[in-house]
C-alpha cells in the first residue's frame, strides 16, 4: 500500500500554503505491521529534506536522531519504519508563514489526515509531534467523538497524562523537525521520552 495513492487533496482551498511542496509520503508499506503514527507539522520548502527523500533528508535526520535519543537503534526511516513507525505531516502542502491557520488545519484533517490514520487498522499510539500536529488531532477526534483530546496548555505541563482516541493512546510532544531541533536540548530530551513510552504501550 502506498498513502499517496490512497489518500490525496482534490480542490486545495488553503491559501496560506505552498501548494507545489504537496507532499503525502510516497513509499510502499504493509499496514498491518504499523503500530505507531508520528505526525509532524507540514512538508519542508526543499523538496529533497522530507523524511522519504533519498541522500539522508534533514527531516530524516532529526526525526532519526530522536529515535536514537529515545535509545532506539535506527539509522534511516527505514529502520523506522521496521520498528512499526510511519511518519508523515499533519499539513500536506509547506508553509508559507510561521504559523498555520485553523482553516487549514481543519481543511487538510478532513480531506486527508484523518482519512490517512485509518489506512493502518492496528495503530496502537500516535505520537503529535508540536502544535499544530495537536491542534489536527483534536480535530479529527472533534469531528469523530464530539471532544477534544488534549487539552489547552503548556506541552511539558500536559505531556504527563494520558490521553486517549478511541482505543489509541496519543502523546503530545515536540516538533522533531527544522533547525531549531538541533539547539532545544530539554526539548530533545522530552521527545526522547515519549517515544519511548509510546513504543512501549503493548
Amino acid at each position: 500500500m502506498c498513502p499517496c495513492k490512497c489518500v490525496k487533496c482534490a480542490d486545495f482551498p488553503c491559501s496560506d500554503v505552498n501548494k507545489d511542496r504537496y507532499s503525502v509520503p510516497d513509499i510502499e508499506i504493509e499496514p498491518e505491521k504499523i503500530r505507531a503514527i508520528m505526525i509532524s507539522e507540514a512538508p519542508p520548502q526543499v523538496a529533497a529534506d522530507y523524511f522519504y527523500e533519498q541522500a539522508n533528508p534533514f527531516y530524516a535526520q532529526t526525526t532519526v536522531q530522536a529515535f536514537n535519543d529515545a535509545g532506539l537503534r535506527v539509522s534511516s526511516m527505514e529502520d523506522v519504519l521496521d520498528l512499526g513507525v510511519y511518519v508523515t505531516t499533519a499539513i500536506k502542502c509547506a508553509k508559507t508563514a510561521y504559523s498555520i491557520s485553523l482553516e487549514t488545519i481543519e481543511n487538510c484533517c478532513f480531506r486527508i489526515l484523518q482519512k490517512e490514520m485509518d489506512l493502518f487498522p492496528r495503530i496502537k499510539t500516535v505520537l503529535l509531534m508540536g502544535d499544530t500536529a495537536i491542534k489536527a488531532m483534536n480535530y479529527v477526534a472533534r469531528k469523530n467523538t464530539g471532544k477534544r483530546i488534549i487539552p489547552s496548555g503548556s506541552t511539558y505541563m500536559i505531556r504527563k497524562d494520558e490521553y486517549f482516541y478511541k482505543q489509541i493512546r496519543v502523546f503530545p510532544s515536540y516538533l522533531q523537525t527544522g533547525k531549531s531541533y538541533l539547539i532545544e536540548k530539554s526539548k530533545r530530551k522530552m521527545m526522547a521520552e515519549d517515544i519511548k513510552a509510546a513504543l512501549e504501550v503493548p
